[in-house]
């Protein structure tokens, strides 16, 4: 008896073993890559989205990364990026974490290529972006050493990476509004990759550009333009759509493609103002257009938390304060969390 009942015990804890596996890999893992460990802060853009497949993609690296040895960056099969401005293409990126104040983070120079040019190379990433961002990424991952060509990118929906990464998935990707990518590991259900529209500027600052032609834009203080901002919705193999804001106001396109078209579950939103919505703008934006099951504020160029703790008086508390009814996560950098196909955080919020 006392056998039979060890054995049931045995099985029972099998299945409960498994049954929590199975949930594990039907999550989507998101991990905030800011400058200071387990704060939200000023330079905070990164973010590290992992498929149940164990696709992994990295979003706007910007300046919070310390390069692409940064330890907590792992494998990076996809990058995407928002715009090439310097705080998203990362024209500094961190001279270590933790290293200065929340506030005022320390960095280097990541020039005349770019911490996400840097990062692309060493981690064999394929590049997906819009505009004319991604002839521009090409000539600056090839150019950090050692120097060498970036492969052409099939004109096909369909992209086949391997892990870990090889030589011949880094290459830069066109996605113009309107189309998708699919991302496949292998052999593996494909992640969907669209871009959508953002309203905003998008000029290569004069120290990311060839010494000629930044030569001759000095004198006016003018950037060179790179196409069109965009943001990014993200389809998951477990369901989950996830709305990438980039910089941008809110637009009608929020309501009719974002919601509407894409049905988003997860909103990263932008909300630091005067580069992008401010806290009222955002709350608009989530509450009335993008209507996501739980958001994320991203990009509040403050030093937003103390401790972990929202500050009381920061742009981000504002933003959490107005939402009222929707599940505000706080990106905390290196802490993960973990995302159902319906847009709940059942872990790490």
């Amino acid at each position: 008896m006392k056998k039979r009942s060890l054995v049931l015990f045995f099985f029972a804890l099998q299945l409960a073993v498994g049954w929590s596996l199975a949930a594990a890999q039907g999550l989507v893992r998101i991990t905030p890559l800011g400058s200071h460990e387990g704060e939200f802060c000023a330079n905070d853009r990164a973010l590290l989205l992992e498929d149940p497949t164990g696709l992994r993609i990295l979003y706007d690296p910007g300046r919070s990364i310390v390069g692409a040895g940064d330890s907590r960056l792992g494998t990076v099969h996809v990058l995407i990026l928002t715009s090439v401005h310097s705080d998203h293409i990362g024209d500094t990126k961190a001279s270590g974490l933790n290293a200065g104040t929340c506030g005022s983070p320390a960095t280097v120079s990541a020039a005349p290529n770019s911490n996400t040019a840097e990062i692309a190379k060493a981690k064999n990433a394929t590049v997906i972006v819009g505009g004319e961002m991604h002839t521009y990424l090409s000539a600056k991952i090839a150019a950090v050493p050692p120097t060498g060509a970036v492969n052409a990118c099939p004109g096909t929906e369909n992209l086949t990476v391997s892990d870990p990464p090889i030589t011949a998935n880094l290459r830069t990707c066109t996605l113009r509004h309107g189309g998708k990518r699919i991302v496949h590991l292998g052999n593996a259900e494909g992640v969907q990759v669209a871009v959508v529209r953002a309203d905003h500027s998008n000029g290569v600052p004069r120290n990311l550009l060839d010494g000629g032609l930044a030569a001759l834009l000095t004198p006016d203080q003018l950037t060179a333009y790179a196409g069109p901002e965009n943001g990014y919705v993200l389809t998951f193999t477990n369901g989950l759509v996830v709305y990438l804001s980039g910089d941008t106001g809110h637009t009608s396109d929020m309501a009719t493609i974002v919601n509407e078209y894409y049905q988003a579950d997860l909103a990263v939103v932008h909300m630091g103002d005067i580069f992008s919505m401010g806290p009222e703008e955002a709350a608009f934006a989530v509450k009335r257009l993008i209507k996501p099951k739980s958001v994320i504020p991203e990009h509040a160029n403050e030093a937003a938390t103390s401790g972990g703790a929202v500050g009381p008086n920061t742009k981000t508390a504002r933003f959490i304060d107005l939402i009222k009814g929707i599940p505000v996560h706080v990106p905390l950098s290196g802490l993960t969390m973990q995302f159902d196909g319906k847009g709940k955080c059942v872990s790490g919020c």
